[in-house]
């Protein structure tokens, strides 16, 4: 008979390996200790000049706060964050405040972590089950995982989701607004999930959601494209035509290769030919912008990126069991990342845009306009 003896040292070994998750946690609750108290410092320096009439500073630091629990990617970490004492007064008579950016008075969960939920929410986890399916990774004193904040954490996305769609837009201006259907492989009741997604970008550059709505259902043809009206064998190539129009380098480089397109296939595959010039003018409509924006304006991506990790497939989905829940999960993801989304290359020249100032080939072509910027973050143009 065969026996398994294990020596000591690798036992040993074993054991040392076990606190490493515990070692990881420790060293993300120091780095955030010294960060935070890194960011109070340089509060306090910044007004380090103020004083009152006696001549004492008006901006001290304050001992540290009481402790609290705080779930990471990590797992969950306790720490007391540094206090300011700030007893200056604004304009209006009421108190100065030092609020930490890097963790918000009553944060309890990283972004990060925060993004999971109605991701997992989405993919069928049940209220009851968050804590028991993270608590191996966060930590068995994970913040906010029980069945009943779960159920009151979708109770609160319901009323965004609400307040979202009948908030008033009134005086906001767009230059650009991107459109998109975004599905999911996904049953929720008996259709799968197509969420109408709008995002618009603002005359500073900066992205913003502005609708998630219940799309329409999808049939075979809604949604089909030049690709497939073309054999498999021949679909390779005609994309990489395809891509050598949507990325010339001027609309005539752009129109060369759409007459290529169309002597190659036109006369075995007229469908495809007209598939793609059906809204010609529409889908070259980008050269008459900013070169710096092409980029933007050539694709949806703006729009489909933030869903990459959602993407749902081969079964259906119990956890969310209705249309409407389904829109709310994708609202919540997306209004999560974008407080990550980058800004518009070029978006210097988004006020010109707005102002109706003329490009050809992504030049400017009209005279030069001066643009300003009005207190509400609207351009003007100047006398």
């Amino acid at each position: 008979m065969l026996k398994v003896i294990e020596k000591p040292a690798a036992r040993e070994a074993s054991e040392e390996l076990l606190p490493l998750d515990e070692i990881a946690r420790e060293g993300a609750r120091r780095m955030l200790i010294e960060a935070l108290k890194a960011e109070a410092d340089d509060y306090v320096e910044r007004h380090r000049g103020e004083r009152d009439e006696y001549g004492r500073a008006l901006v001290v630091r304050n001992g540290r706060a009481q402790g609290r629990k705080l779930t990471l990617g990590a797992g969950t970490v306790e720490l007391k964050a540094p206090r300011v004492d700030d007893r200056r007064r604004d304009e209006q008579g009421g108190r100065q405040r030092f609020t930490s950016h890097i963790l918000p008075r009553y944060m309890r969960r990283s972004p990060k972590v925060a993004e999971v939920l109605p991701i997992l929410y989405l993919r069928g986890l049940s209220t009851g089950d968050f804590r028991p399916a993270l608590e191996g990774l966060l930590g068995k004193d994970a913040a906010g995982l029980s069945a009943t904040n779960i159920t009151r954490l979708t109770a609160c996305w319901e009323k965004e989701y609400t307040a979202f769609r009948q908030r008033d837009l009134a005086g906001r201006e767009y230059v650009y607004v991107w459109v998109d259907g975004v599905h999911f492989n996904i049953r929720l009741e008996d259709d799968r999930l197509c969420a109408l997604v709008m995002i618009g970008a603002r005359p500073n550059g900066e992205k913003e959601l502005l609708a998630v709505e219940d799309g329409y259902r999808e049939s075979a043809e809604s949604f089909g494209n030049v690709l497939d009206k073309l054999p498999q064998r021949l679909q390779p190539r005609a994309k990489r035509t395809l891509h050598e129009m949507m990325y010339a380098e001027c609309r005539a480089d752009c129109e060369a290769a759409r007459a290529r397109f169309e002597a190659e296939y036109q006369p075995k595959y007229p469908k495809a030919v007209e598939s793609l010039t059906a809204k010609w003018e529409r889908l070259v409509t980008f050269f008459d912008f900013p070169a710096e924006h092409w980029k933007h304006l050539r694709t949806t991506n703006v729009i489909e990126s933030p869903f990459a990790t959602v993407r749902l497939r081969e079964r259906a989905t119990r956890g969310a069991g209705s249309r409407t829940k389904g829109l709310l999960m994708a609202f919540k993801l997306l209004e999560m990342v974008q407080l990550r989304w980058r800004h518009l290359d070029g978006a210097q020249l988004l006020p010109l845009v707005r102002a109706g100032v003329k490009f050809a080939e992504g030049v400017q072509v009209d005279p030069v306009k001066h643009v300003t910027r009005s207190t509400d973050n609207q351009p003007r143009e100047a006398a």
